[in-house]
């Protein structure tokens, strides 16, 4: 436990972030099924709608530092190809 007056302020400050952090990726993930499960149904027009969405709380994350910035854009983009794909099979 933290024994003086700056390491009980970085204690709380860790408690914080690490909720914010949580929050954050936990949201992002949820955007990311969301996305799959349009992609699994094959509808376009919603995949669409959520990619741009999805995209857009996949960088504020990685602009935060909560996901590294190259794994932000490599899952990005992995998905925007299967979106482009989606009706031209």
């Amino acid at each position: 436990m933290a024994t003086h007056k700056s390491a009980e302020k970085r204690a709380r400050q860790s408690v914080r972030r690490n909720k914010r952090n949580t929050d954050t990726i936990g949201a992002v993930r949820t955007w990311e099924r969301k996305l799959r499960a349009a992609l699994a149904g094959g509808d376009k027009n919603s995949a669409q709608a959520l990619l741009n969405t999805y995209m857009s709380k996949m960088t504020k994350a990685a602009t935060k530092g909560v996901v590294h910035g190259k794994t932000a854009a490599r899952k990005i983009s992995r998905l925007a190809e299967r979106v482009a794909h989606l009706g031209a099979k």
